[in-house]
Order: structure tokens, then C-alpha cells, then sequence
């Protein structure tokens, strides 16, 4: 029954996007076709190494995340109102308790081309002593573009100022402070603006501005993806569709006239 379903699914969204093509292809002259045609070949084939690989890699956080939920799982439902922000203009951590401040910690955050993930997640892995550049505690986060947490340093002296690579840096003392406070399942949001920076997005990039062009896409009916904030080929893909269909230069990645023709800025 379910094989029966999800076959069913797939077609309808293979039909649709045929649809779509042949929409777009008639809105452009006939000169550009046979070029579209070639670039939606290369592009399909990247996207469908870019799905597998994300498909892998998916099933070895889910082994993770499902055998840390299982080891915390008692811890979990002692402080079910326990919550952290992270407000990305400036770089302090703070914990919340029903509500109510309870400890603010300083923190190192991503560096303009790295920045920390913008948006809501929770806690779905908690490790000790990884050592190095991650310190004594690590606090893991489902970050759907990548892995990111909440983690220790050896570099103390870098608290404060906008330096990593998307992960959130504590001194070991206070992470070690917070990974006693937080269970599993504690939400962590991480507010900002992510089109700060509004950088030219390309094949292979990550982030929480390429989750939003994502969403936008599927707004104007040029998006069937996953929304996981991966510029892989299926987004490539659908953006160079519309970017034909909107009289943009097909080069596939999102500048400022894209910016504008979505709504961005």
C-alpha cells in the first residue's frame, strides 16, 4: 500500500514538472531551447548525485540523534521548559526557565561567510570530551544544511567575536555548566537576519538565505524540493527555470536581480 502511494506521489510530481517545463520552454525563444535543454541535463544529473549524498547522510544522523534520544531520554522530561536563544547581533547565549532568564553566557559565533544557522531547532545529541577546537562538551543541534552545535573551545581568548564556522563556542567552563542544564529536545532558537550579508548563492552552498530562496521559489510554482537549505542541482535547476521564465540571466545563481524578482529585498 504504501509502495502503491508513494509511486502514486511521484508521478504527480513528475507530471507537474513536465507541465512547468514545457510552460517555461514556450515562454522563451527558440534559439535559447537547445541550450536550457543541456543545462537541465547537467543539472538533473548533479542533483540526483546531491540527493543520494544528502539521503546518506541523513540516515547516519538518524542512527545518532536516535541513539542519543534513547541514552538522555529520562533526562529529557526533567525541564521540559528549559530553552535557549541566541540573538545572532550579538554574541551572547542565553538560558531561559519557564520563561524567565536564568544564566547568559558569552559565546563565539560564525564567522560573515559561515554564519550561525538562523531558525528553531532543538538538542539531539549531547557528547562528551571530543577535545581540540570542539572543548570538553558538545550540544548538537538538527541543522538540516550540516552539523552544527553548541560546543567548548581551546581558543578562549575568541569568545565574543564572530569566528566560526557556524558553530556556537562556549568557554569549556560554561559549556560544561550548560550540558548539566540541558536535556535532549531543548529548543534552541537562533534569531537574525539571514540575508545580512545577501551573498551570491551557488552550486554548493549552505545556509538559512538559501532556505528562504528555496521557500520563495515554491511560492511562485518553481519548487518541489526539499527545503533543507542546500543549493544542490535540483535547486539550481528549478531557479535557472525561473529565471528564464522571468527574463533574468540563467546563470544559475542567485544575485541581486534574483534577490528582487523574489521579494527579497
Amino acid at each position: 500500500m504504501f509502495r502503491s502511494v508513494s509511486r502514486r506521489r511521484t508521478g504527480l510530481q513528475r507530471e507537474s514538472f513536465i507541465n512547468r517545463y514545457k510552460v517555461t520552454i514556450r515562454r522563451i525563444p527558440k534559439w535559447h531551447r537547445l541550450s536550457l535543454v543541456g543545462v537541465g541535463l547537467f543539472i538533473l544529473t548533479t542533483a540526483q548525485m546531491s540527493v543520494q549524498a544528502l539521503a546518506s547522510s541523513r540516515g547516519v544522523q538518524s542512527v545518532v540523534t536516535t541513539v542519543h534520544t534513547a541514552r538522555d531520554s529520562q533526562t529529557q522530561g526533567r525541564n521540559p521548559s528549559v530553552e535557549i536563544r541566541i540573538d545572532t547581533n550579538r554574541p551572547v547565549l542565553k538560558l531561559y526557565r519557564r520563561g524567565v532568564l536564568y544564566k547568559r553566557y558569552d559565546v563565539a559565533l560564525g564567522k560573515p561567510s559561515t554564519p550561525s544557522p538562523i531558525g528553531k531547532w532543538k538538542v539531539v545529541d549531547k557528547q562528551k570530551n571530543w577535545g581540540g577546537g570542539f572543548g570538553t562538551r558538545w550540544l548538537g543541534l538538527n541543522v538540516p544544511w550540516g552539523t552544527y552545535g553548541i560546543h567548548g573551545t581551546n581558543r578562549p581568548e575568541l569568545i565574543g567575536k564572530y569566528v566560526s564556522n557556524g558553530c556556537i563556542r562556549m568557554r569549556n567552563a560554561d559549556v560544561e555548566q550548560l550540558y548539566d542544564l540541558v536535556p535532549v529536545g531543548t529548543p534552541v532558537i537562533i534569531s537574525g537576519n539571514p540575508l545580512q550579508t545577501r551573498r551570491t548563492l551557488t552550486f554548493g552552498n549552505i545556509g538559512a538565505d538559501v532556505l528562504l530562496v528555496q521557500h520563495r521559489l515554491q511560492d511562485a510554482g518553481y519548487y518541489t524540493g526539499k527545503f533543507d537549505g542546500r543549493f544542490s542541482g535540483e535547486t539550481q535547476f528549478w531557479l535557472s527555470l525561473y529565471e528564464l521564465a522571468h527574463h533574468l540571466p540563467m546563470d544559475g545563481m542567485v544575485g541581486p536581480d534574483d534577490y528582487q524578482a523574489l521579494g527579497l529585498i
